[in-house]
């Protein structure tokens, strides 16, 4: 077990204050976009029975161009994408079934049923298409599922500052089963983002864009258990390059794009699960990265969702630490 023993004894400190409040129905709601001046935001969405939207704001008072990308991991990560404008205050809700422009015209994207994985948008160039920091944005998405339940919550962006510096190289989630929960999709992306140059989102590459973790459950009495290492990266169980995955990084046994949580709250598309044989009914996740993935631009982005598999559903952000903190003070 790679156990960060410092970070441990913060985490439980902090968790704490946060742990098992009667009106959290599911994660640590941190990093997202309501508040913060953005210029990149990733929402997930899911076409398996479900349908996805994203909506976008541009908050200024002047347009602006975004660069939007889809990443569809049940077609071996294949991005498609296109540029889109946005006049001063202007929104715009993309339908993943019928992907249309602010203006209303075609993207050129169109997803096959049962399409699911990651959308980044970035503000950009209008003339050259490049990453710019003249336009903020603000975002969130919405997940509904044929069964009557629906996710939805504010679009992550990466490089917002946190509340709190816990060593930058910790994701952490909390979880109960109030309202009846019964399933999880413990959702992620290891991705590169190139600022310098393009200001395009990075994925496709598993073998060198990959997030391992040293997976931990801390009960209601904060009792830490130990269950295994997982790999995140953009890819499925019948990626092609799976074999290839798992031999490369040589220290896990399954790599996925999602997971549910355990046995008690296991995946909603009965997927792997973060940690098997665990029966944890209410408490905290904590994936300890072992391979930092600040290096070359690549980072981690995350969603927790819950649901009773009818009518609740939830999801938030999966919390991770302020890593810019940590190089100020560094």
């Amino acid at each position: 077990m790679n156990i960060n023993r410092l970070f441990k004894a913060t985490a439980l400190i902090l968790i704490s204050f946060f742990l098992f409040v009667p009106s959290s129905y599911s994660g640590f709601d941190m990093r997202e976009s309501d508040s913060s001046e953005n210029f990149l935001l990733f929402s997930f969405f899911d076409l398996r029975d479900r349908e996805s939207f994203v909506q976008l704001t541009n908050i200024e008072t002047f347009g602006g161009t975004v660069h939007v990308q889809i990443f569809d991991v049940s077609n071996n990560c294949n991005e498609n994408n296109f540029f889109d404008t946005y006049t001063g205050n202007d929104t715009h809700v993309y339908n993943l079934r019928d992907i249309t422009t602010n203006d209303g015209n075609p993207s050129g994207v169109v997803l096959p049923d049962g399409a699911y994985g990651f959308v980044s948008i970035i503000s950009v160039d209008p003339v050259d298409g490049e990453f710019s920091d003249e336009n903020r944005i603000v975002g969130n998405f919405r997940i509904l599922d044929n069964n009557g339940y629906e996710y939805r919550t504010n679009s992550v962006n990466p490089f917002t500052s946190g509340p709190f510096d816990l060593f930058g190289a910790v994701h952490t989630f909390n979880f109960n089963t109030e309202s009846g929960v019964t399933l999880s999709d413990v959702v992620g992306l290891a991705f590169r983002v190139d600022f310098m140059d393009t200001g395009e989102i990075l994925a496709a590459d598993v073998l060198d864009i990959n997030a391992l973790f040293d997976v931990d459950i801390l009960n209601e009495n904060e009792v830490i258990f130990s269950c295994r290492n997982v790999i995140y990266a953009c890819i499925n169980q019948e990626g092609t390059l799976q074999e290839s995955l798992l031999a490369s990084v040589g220290e896990a046994s399954v790599a996925d794009f999602e997971y549910g949580i355990n046995n008690a709250i296991p995946h909603s598309k009965g997927g792997e699960l973060l940690c098997p044989g665990n029966i944890i009914s209410d408490g905290v996740v904590t994936l300890d990265r072992i391979s930092r993935m600040d290096e070359d631009g690549r980072e981690f982005i995350g969603y927790i969702g819950l649901n009773n598999g009818n009518q609740r559903g939830s999801m938030d952000g999966i919390w991770s630490p302020d890593r810019q903190a940590t190089e100020n003070e560094g």
